[in-house]
C-alpha cells in the first residue's frame, strides 16, 4: 500500500470519453486524474495571484496607520 487513501467514483462515460479526447489520454483514469489536478494547481495560482494583489493594500494599510500611544 502506498499510503494514499483512493476512492472510486462513476461518472457518465460520456463525459469521460470526452475528458479523454480533450486530454489526449488513452485511459478513463489518467483523464479524470489530469483534469483534477490541473483544476487544483489552477485553484493555488489564483490564489498566490490574489496573494500578490493584496500585498500592496496591506503595505499601504501599515504605512498608513497613526502611531498610538
Amino acid at each position: 500500500m502506498t499510503g494514499r487513501a483512493k476512492i472510486s467514483i462513476s461518472l457518465d462515460a460520456e463525459l469521460v470519453v470526452e475528458v479523454m479526447v480533450l486530454a489526449g489520454v488513452g485511459s478513463p483514469q489518467d483523464a479524470v486524474e489530469a483534469v483534477v489536478r490541473d483544476y487544483i494547481a489552477r485553484g493555488h495560482r489564483t490564489e498566490v495571484r490574489v496573494q500578490r494583489q493584496d500585498e500592496p493594500r496591506r503595505d499601504a494599510d501599515i504605512v498608513q496607520q497613526p502611531p498610538q500611544g
